[in-house]
């Protein structure tokens, strides 16, 4: 059976727009976690990802997350997981891409929305240690990732049940419909080329030549960043190729195990025409698609008193799935 949301989603008074939720949830939502120990995972390539997480109790459920583009374990939305987890007595480890723990990473190349090496090291890694179900939750180019990860693991992945929440399923529209016209699109679009630039300076300057520095530079969007940076480091001919390699939405029959796609179709920087329309092909996919709700917004209740619907019903389909892997 499909899962059901728990209740239908509600923007918040005087949020209704698409650039109001997507805003106000990246400013307001809390950032508090529960203790968190840091480990830092040596990667087989010679690199590090650091791993921020606490143990449930015996058996039971442990969530990994994936954050989206610049963001990192101290994300609003993945604490939201972290603390969701920690109130069910689950454990939760939150994966921080290369160069978003707070230090660079060692080698020239970072992380990419297709890039599931990383992710799936560490799972692979949890796995061999727990002994309950592993569920996992991307945001954003978090939930490509994962996407990814679930579909060349097919048959055999090691998660038990996944969520992709705002998943950026044709990179190449959703990157186009970032670098459009408009004050928010120009708003979004220079918070993520402001740090993205920072950190291909500094790469730059530990490896000289490793892209086109003035090229980089010139880039006022993020497909001439694309162009300029993440293709180079990352073995991709250009930003188009890079697009086709890394997008999750034309292989999403290849996934095999419980997914929730949960997404608005207001959404400012992935717009519905790119949504999965033959979902009901995968019986293991459970679309959710509200009409409002922005990017990671979901903002419900009020502006003073807002609650946070969308990793309410993450928690909700991992609890479902929990009840259905648990022995009779």
């Amino acid at each position: 059976m499909s899962f059901q949301p728990t209740e239908p989603f509600a923007p918040a008074r005087g949020l209704a727009s698409p650039h109001a939720q997507t805003i106000f949830a990246s400013l307001a939502r809390p950032t508090h976690a529960p203790p968190l120990k840091r480990e830092r995972w040596e990667l087989p390539d010679g690199d590090f990802v650091d791993l921020d997480s606490f143990d449930g109790v015996q058996g039971a459920p442990h969530v990994v997350t994936l954050h989206g583009l610049e963001g990192s374990s101290r994300s609003g939305y993945i604490t939201a997981i972290l603390r969701g987890a920690a109130e069910r007595g689950w454990g939760a480890t939150a994966i921080n891409f290369r160069s978003c723990s707070g230090e660079p990473n060692r080698l020239a190349r970072s992380y990419h929305s297709g890039d599931i090496g990383d992710a799936l090291s560490v799972i692979k890694h949890l796995r061999a240690r727990l002994t309950g179900p592993l569920f996992a939750v991307g945001f954003s180019l978090g939930a490509n990732v994962l996407l990814r990860l679930m579909e060349e693991t097919g048959d055999h992945s090691l998660v038990d049940a996944a969520a992709a929440v705002s998943a950026p399923f044709e990179l190449g529209v959703c990157a186009d419909t970032l670098d459009g016209p408009g004050p928010f699109q120009r708003l979004y679009r220079e918070r993520f080329l402001r740090t993205l630039k920072n950190k291909a300076r500094e790469k730059l300057r530990r490896f000289p030549g490793v892209f086109d520095g003035a090229a980089m530079e010139r880039a006022r969007t993020i497909r001439g960043f694309d162009d300029a940076v993440t293709a180079p480091l990352h073995g991709f001919r250009d930003a188009t190729h890079y697009y086709a390699e890394a997008s999750s939405g034309p292989r999403l029959h290849a996934i095999r195990r419980p997914t929730l796609l949960l997404s608005a179709k207001d959404d400012p920087m992935i717009p519905a025409a790119t949504h999965p329309r033959d979902v009901e092909k995968n019986p293991v996919l459970h679309a959710v698609v509200t009409e409002r709700g922005g990017h990671v917004g979901f903002v419900a209740g009020s502006p003073f008193s807002p609650s946070y619907w969308g990793e309410a019903q993450v928690l909700a389909f991992f609890s479902a799935r929990n009840a259905n892997t648990r022995p009779v």
